[in-house]
């Protein structure tokens, strides 16, 4: 498939494109810094890279132009959490992702996202409403941002296939191994590896088993 990257440029994004050229996709980049990539990933026949803002409507629009799909590791820096805009602009990003997926009838969106966002096969966990309710409590706009990820992917990507991987506390080890679940199930945990973020997203895209789902993933 041809896979649009989004947020290709953090620790996780990098990690998600070389599982998808690993799995034979070719890859179209979206990235305001580019330049942030990695010279191999720069210079690999298999990336096409556009450069452009967010919200640039028409430099967007062409960057999803002719995909099969959009894999997102859009999120809130984790250093900059407590100064994260309060405008909730990664939410309103999603809202004019969607809104061009659909007019380039580009159906398939694998997007990150956390616990921050509810989903009903949830049940309590101590260890993660702490996590959680630490994330509200000292970083609130990221936390809002995050929350309005998930409900403008349920609400206006309604007719999208979409499916929202939502992590726990992401290290940089390369163990891949995880778990597919929801909060509490007595199978999920609260690590994940951003390695296994990205195998998971190369996987789901091909099995299409969590479409219109927000499996929470993390380690065994």
């Amino acid at each position: 498939m041809r896979v649009l990257i989004l947020g290709a440029t953090g620790a996780a994004g990098v990690l998600l494109i070389q599982e998808a050229l690993a799995a034979s996709h070719t890859v179209v980049v979206y990235a305001r810094t580019p330049e942030k990539l990695p010279e191999e990933t720069r210079n690999d026949p298999r990336v096409t890279i556009h450069k452009g803002e967010l919200d640039d409507r028409e430099a967007l629009s062409s960057a999803i132009m002719g995909v099969d799909a959009v894999l997102s590791a859009l999120g809130p820096s984790v250093s900059r959490g407590p100064m994260h805009p309060k405008n909730t602009p990664l939410a309103r990003a999603y809202s004019l992702i969607i809104e061009l997926m659909r007019s380039h009838r580009v159906r398939r969106l694998l997007a990150l996202g956390t616990p921050s966002i509810k989903d009903p096969n949830d049940k309590f966990s101590l260890q993660m409403s702490i996590i959680v309710n630490g994330v509200a409590t000292l970083a609130r706009s990221a936390y809002n941002d995050v929350v309005a990820i998930g409900e403008t992917i349920r609400t206006q990507g309604h007719d999208l296939n979409w499916t929202i991987v939502r992590v726990p506390l992401l290290s940089g080890a390369n163990d891949k191994k995880f778990v597919v679940g929801y909060v509490g199930d007595g199978k999920t945990g609260t690590w994940l590896t951003r390695a296994g973020f990205a195998l998971f997203v190369v996987q789901e895209l091909e099995n299409n088993e969590w479409v219109k789902k927000a499996p929470l993933i993390t380690l065994p």
